[in-house]
């Protein structure tokens, strides 16, 4: 195949920017050529063991990235505007991606006329250039996956099974439920949210609200958006008009669905997307992409007995450049972070769960049981069940 020529077909046709990289050169960029000017090897290649896959500069600038397997060709594909382009977004972009004085009134022309995408539907084109240049199919989980996809489906299960229970009229109060849930999505925290999805024993469901199945699962799916919205994004850090907008661009793209099983799965895609959000907005200024990527890993493995090595390792660099890049942006040690994320999951585990000590220790990595209730002593001023004791009876 002529990758470039395919590369400029792309284009033309989704009106979204291609970058074509041949081991590690670029060949092609849509905003070079449009600009007239040389393009200029400046994208990182991305992580090496995941194809296809998406990151973004900021939470709603995303780009997506298609290893050609075997050719030593990369197709990069972005930037894709999550929500309506504003001239804040443009600055955004304007100042993340570097471009020249001399260039930004026509770089800023051109992103104006880049259609804007939703989060999934980006997904979904991903996983179908994937097929189309490496004839393997793509499953939307595993753009969500940290070493297998296995969380990220029994998230979407959990998602389903709530959905059948509400079609066949199963009715309980779906408080206890709503409320972990929101909580977690504003603190942030992806990994905390796909385990979460992974072991919560509850099952929320509500009356039907609607004639058929899809319908149901529809109808479901705004409750579902607006309050993911307005009770996590929002109070996560998320700015306002950008949540509104946010929620309203899912809920298009779901009455556009044909499927509950499809439906489900945008469901899934919208929590993590709105999640993901809330992490970003409260990240200090002056963090990097590596050491935010190094923060993800951490809160994505409290629950394992992880060091530095494999923190460095996540990134590709050595313990010591890790050391030196994680104090200076976070003024603190990777030691201390990854106990501050095991203690801030111990303490939603007992403010929200029945796990005994013994359980919660040993969940969380940690030695012994009387280890980890002299560290959370230390941190909060209290022992572990005086904690959740003042904090059950207010939550």
């Amino acid at each position: 195949m002529d990758y470039l020529s395919f590369s400029k077909k792309l284009f033309a046709a989704t009106g979204i920017p291609a970058n074509l990289y041949k081991d590690g050169h670029i060949l092609y960029s849509s905003l070079a050529e449009l600009l007239g000017i040389e393009p200029q090897d400046e994208w990182t290649i991305y992580a090496p063991d995941r194809n296809p896959e998406f990151s973004a500069i900021n939470p709603n600038l995303e780009y997506g990235h298609v290893r050609i397997e075997g050719t030593g060709y990369d197709l990069f594909l972005g930037p894709v505007f999550t929500i309506p382009i504003s001239e804040e977004l443009v600055r955004e972009f304007l100042v993340d991606s570097k471009t020249p004085p001399e260039h930004q009134e026509a770089v800023a022309e051109m992103l104006y006329a880049i259609p804007i995408s939703g989060h999934a539907q980006f997904v979904r084109l991903l996983t179908l250039l994937h097929f189309v240049l490496n004839g393997k199919e793509a499953q939307i989980e595993d753009f969500y996956a940290e070493e297998s996809s296995r969380t990220a489906r029994r998230g979407s299960t959990v998602l389903e099974t709530a959905i059948e229970a509400k079609e066949n009229e199963i009715s309980h109060n779906t408080y206890d439920f709503e409320q972990k849930l929101y909580h977690v999505i504003a603190q942030g925290d992806p990994g905390r949210l796909k385990r979460f999805f992974e072991t919560t024993q509850e099952i929320p469901s509500e009356g039907k609200v609607a004639r058929t199945p899809l319908r149901q699962a529809k109808n479901i799916f705004i409750e579902t958006a607006c309050k993911a919205g307005m009770l996590g994004a929002i109070p996560g850090g998320v700015d306002v008009e950008r949540t509104y907008q946010l929620v309203d661009l899912y809920i298009l793209e779901c009455e556009q669905l044909q499927s509950i099983e499809e439906v489900n799965r945008l469901r899934y895609i919208m929590l993590m997307d709105l999640c993901k959000r809330a992490g970003e907005a409260q990240l200090p200024e002056g963090v990097s992409q590596e050491i935010y990527r190094c923060m993800n890993y951490i809160q994505s493995h409290t629950n394992e007995a992880i060091g530095i090595e494999d923190v460095a390792e996540e990134i590709h660099r050595s313990s010591s450049w890790l050391m030196r890049r994680f104090k200076a942006e976070l003024s603190m040690s990777v030691g201390d972070y990854i106990t501050k994320c095991k203690l801030d999951e111990a303490c939603d585990l007992l403010t929200y769960g029945d796990r005994s000590l013994a359980e919660i220790s040993a969940y969380l990595g940690y030695s012994s049981q009387s280890y980890f209730q002299n560290v959370f002593k230390k941190q909060f001023g209290m022992p572990p069940m005086q904690y959740r004791k003042k904090h059950q009876r207010q939550s």
